[in-house]
């Protein structure tokens, strides 16, 4: 049994080091001189410490408690600038914002491409205690009229739920894709947890756009796989 638990811990350390390491190149590739500036922030964190430790006759404990807490913010910076490359890496890309958007975190129901148009300008939404709130990724002036249209089926079908919308772009009054997140975070909550629930059950019941799609008729082409929860046959 102890043989088991040391194989799985050992297999998630592996996992985890490997992920580090992926994490560092793409980063890399975005931002060339992170190696630098992480080696600046250790080595100045356990140098000021060291120093420290000496003017007060404790080299050693200082220098213990500089390595570690060199070690912290090397972590630190290292996964902000990491963020910030990711993010720069998604600025632009069709359906940034629904990937943002899943990993707003806990208390939050997203939904992508409830709303489309011909050139692939979309709207997501997102369901949690601030209300309803749309998220249009595109071109700003096409957007308008989809989150004109969305917001009014919304007002139509839960009247009693505020419902902000925001357009993701670097534009004058757009948000900024790294700071989608917080931006949302920050909305005033003013509904509770069973009136969230009741609200998306109200819009689940509406559907998607993606959900009401029509399928094509005729054979399925070969090679084709029927998606899951799809219909099966008799």
């Amino acid at each position: 049994m102890a043989r088991k638990e040391t194989a799985v811990a050992n297999a998630a350390n592996t996992g985890r080091l490997k992920q580090i390491v992926l994490t560092y190149k793409m980063t890399r590739k975005a931002d060339p001189q992170i190696g630098l500036v992480l080696a600046a922030v250790g080595i100045i964190t356990f140098g000021v410490l060291l120093a420290i430790g000496f003017l007060i006759g404790y080299p050693i404990y200082l220098g213990i408690l500089g390595l570690l807490l060199a070690l912290l913010a090397m972590a630190i910076v290292f996964g902000r600038r990491a963020e910030r490359a990711a993010f720069g890496q998604m600025e632009g890309q069709p359906g940034a914002a629904a990937a943002v958007l899943d990993n707003i975190g806990r208390g939050w129901t997203t939904t992508p491409a409830v709303a489309m148009n011909r050139s692939q300008d979309v709207v997501h939404r997102a369901v949690g205690k601030a209300g309803i709130v749309l998220v249009a990724e595109g071109n700003p002036n096409r957007v308008k009229s989809l989150l004109a249209a969305e917001k009014k089926k919304m007002n139509r079908i839960v009247a009693d739920v505020p419902v902000h919308d925001l357009v993701v772009g670097t534009g004058e009054g757009q948000v900024e894709l790294k700071k989608l997140r917080t931006t949302m975070l920050k909305l005033p909550r003013v509904l509770s947890g069973p009136q969230v629930t009741t609200t998306n059950d109200r819009l689940r019941a509406l559907g998607d756009l993606m959900s009401n799609m029509p399928l094509p008729k005729g054979p399925m082409p070969k090679g084709a796989r029927v998606p899951k929860g799809g219909p099966r046959g008799r």
